[in-house]
């Protein structure tokens, strides 16, 4: 049997394209034939996946369309003669950039509108997270399950990088988040957050933002503005920008908590990312939050910021909790291990 997967664009580092080709992997060492083909491709990709269009193929075999966003993918899916699987991202409430960035809102309507188009197209609709099922379901997808981001743990092992685990290891409290920055990701109570750590509990924290900047100026001109108003310095809140892997592994190296005040996210792959690396998290219990972390981490509804503040400081300094959330994450851990999502590879996709 032949898997193929489509995905609007396959970036080395975007979580999910390295699922697809992780996924493709799994296929072929199970004796199917697999490609992955992509709107857009990194040059350094090109030989790993496969442009577009994708080759004609037969009514025995199957695709699984990764849905993050509109796109010529989703017509395409219709017209193909074989299996239909939906693999569904999630695409963030066009509300979030309503007056912050007029063209993603309007790209992110097409896609909400274009994913129930798809309802009675796809054999089956999976969700990356079971917040993403239920949007299937509720939305007349019928059947659907469940199938996590592929995650290669291996390389998480890798060494983080010394210059910038240097610099981050100066003594200060690293209050980490990771995610691009967008509204929906709530930048600015993150910010807003380390102040109250800053007034009430100790000068002596760094907020560490790892993503990339929004599409439009605005918003992170507001950040910024927020930031210096509030009166830190670009040391005490640092936008790192888009990092290397051992970039990124030096900055969860050297956090002493992972605050998320996010109030949208399909899956939230740095939350996997965080108890992996054993560091503690304390989250907004907000769309895909509760789903992803299940019982681990501490969350949080709608406490005032000194409270949240709070919390995240007895997560950095007291040692028996700070030590039982860990344990309740690396319990965790174990749904989102390869082994696990393999496993629902195959009970989904890999059986015929």
């Amino acid at each position: 049997m032949r898997i193929d997967q489509w995905v609007p664009a396959l970036h080395r580092g975007d979580a999910i394209g390295d699922s697809a080709r992780l996924m493709r992997d799994a296929f072929r060492r199970w004796g199917h034939e697999a490609d992955v083909h992509a709107l857009e491709l990194d040059p350094d990709l090109e030989g790993d996946g496969l442009g577009w269009p994708a080759p004609a193929r037969s009514a025995s075999d199957t695709v699984i369309l990764h849905y993050a966003l509109p796109s010529p993918l989703t017509s395409a899916l219709a017209a193909h003669p074989g299996r239909r699987v939906l693999l569904h991202h999630n695409i963030t409430p066009p509300e979030f950039f309503s007056g912050w960035d007029a063209e993603m809102a309007r790209i992110c309507a097409i896609g909400r509108r274009e994913l129930t188009g798809l309802r009675d197209v796809v054999h089956l609709g999976l969700g990356d997270s079971e917040y993403n099922r239920q949007e299937l379901e509720g939305a007349g997808f019928s059947p659907t399950g469940v199938l996590p981001i592929y995650l290669d743990f291996g390389r998480y092992r890798e060494p983080p990088d010394p210059v910038l685990r240097r610099i981050l290891g100066d003594g200060r409290t690293n209050l980490l988040f990771v995610g691009r920055v967008a509204p929906n990701k709530r930048h600015d109570q993150l910010i807003r957050l380390a102040a109250c750590w800053k007034r009430f509990i100790s000068p002596d924290v760094r907020l560490v933002l790892v993503g990339k900047g929004p599409r439009r100026r605005a918003y992170a001109d507001a950040l910024q503005s927020l930031m210096y108003e509030l009166g830190f310095t670009a040391a005490e809140v640092l936008f790192t920008g888009h990092v290397s892997h051992r970039e990124l592994l030096a900055c969860y190296a050297a956090a002493d908590v992972f605050v998320s005040m996010s109030e949208h996210e399909g899956f939230g792959v740095p939350l996997v990312e965080a108890m992996l690396l054993d560091v503690p998290i304390l989250a907004r219990r907000r769309a895909a939050v509760p789903h992803t972390l299940g019982t681990a981490g501490v969350q949080f509804d709608d406490e005032p910021l000194d409270e949240v503040a709070e919390m995240a400081h007895r997560l950095a300094t007291d040692r028996a909790l700070r030590e039982g959330v860990l344990a309740g994450q690396r319990r965790r851990l174990a749904a989102f291990a390869p082994a696990a999502v393999e496993d629902a590879l195959r009970r989904y996709v890999a059986v015929p």
